[in-house]
């Protein structure tokens, strides 16, 4: 999946938002540190808060056309030490998921409920909406781990975070959400095994997803389609047909 990537916008561009700052979202202030590194200043910098067009319910620190960060390629952010910004954007996969959640609280109401590869941590901040008993946002992007925090604190909810690689882990929890996560093979082989075992253990499996190479052609159960708008930025169309699917156990 090929994401847009921010400039590296400093202070005298962007000032940020006060509801973005790093005190706010409970997360700590690093003044000292330069805002083209610092997670915490470089996402308050580098986005705006807007409401992803699916789910209207729920604000995110996202890159726009009007902020200019989608230039840089993921060589010059590599260069610089930051991840290509999976975070800034609001994928189809999770806005479906999301929407769903919100339609459909019973699937994590009381439950506990891992959001693996959360990116903006949309899909967790909707499953606590919804009632989740406790929520954990998983990404091995630090800076995502960062926005997650902004992105819960925009919305008036506590989200657990963790940047832990957690395939292969036992799994400790009731649902496990995934919003877009079948666009590359290496990560889609790795994952997809480990998600079959949580399944035989009991584990319920929702996954959001656009027909990404990697979705797996048997063994789901198609549950809702939603019509995602998006951008020709980061899709091949401005609608992208969007599906939640179940991960059947027996898959």
């Amino acid at each position: 999946m090929a994401a847009a990537a921010l400039a590296g916008v400093g202070d005298e561009d962007v000032q940020p938002q006060s509801s973005c700052w790093p005190d706010q979202a409970g997360i700590g202030s690093t003044a000292r540190v330069s805002p083209r590194h610092d997670p915490a200043q470089f996402v308050c910098n580098n986005t705006q808060l807007l409401t992803p067009p699916l789910v209207p319910e729920i604000r995110l620190h996202l890159a726009t056309e009007v902020v200019p960060l989608w230039r840089k390629t993921e060589e010059k952010l590599e260069a610089e030490g930051i991840p290509p910004p999976y975070w800034a954007f609001a994928w189809a996969g999770g806005q479906a998921l999301a929407r769903y959640l919100l339609d459909n609280p019973h699937e994590v109401a009381g439950r506990s409920a891992l959001d693996f590869g959360c990116g903006s941590g949309l899909v967790a901040i909707a499953a606590t909406k919804a009632g989740a008993a406790r929520v954990l946002a998983s990404d091995i992007d630090p800076f995502a781990r960062t926005a997650v925090a902004l992105n819960a604190a925009a919305n008036g909810v506590s989200v657990d975070r963790t940047s832990e690689d957690v395939i292969g882990s036992d799994a400790d929890w009731s649902v496990i959400l995934l919003g877009d996560m079948c666009y590359e093979r290496p990560l889609a082989e790795r994952l997809l095994g480990w998600l079959a075992d949580c399944a035989r253990t009991g584990t319920r499996i929702l996954l959001g997803d656009p027909g990404r190479a990697y979705l797996p052609k048997s063994g789901v159960q198609k549950l809702a389609t939603y019509g995602v708008q998006t951008t020709r930025e980061l899709e091949d169309r401005e609608i992208r047909e969007t599906s939640v699917y179940r991960w059947l156990p027996q898959a």
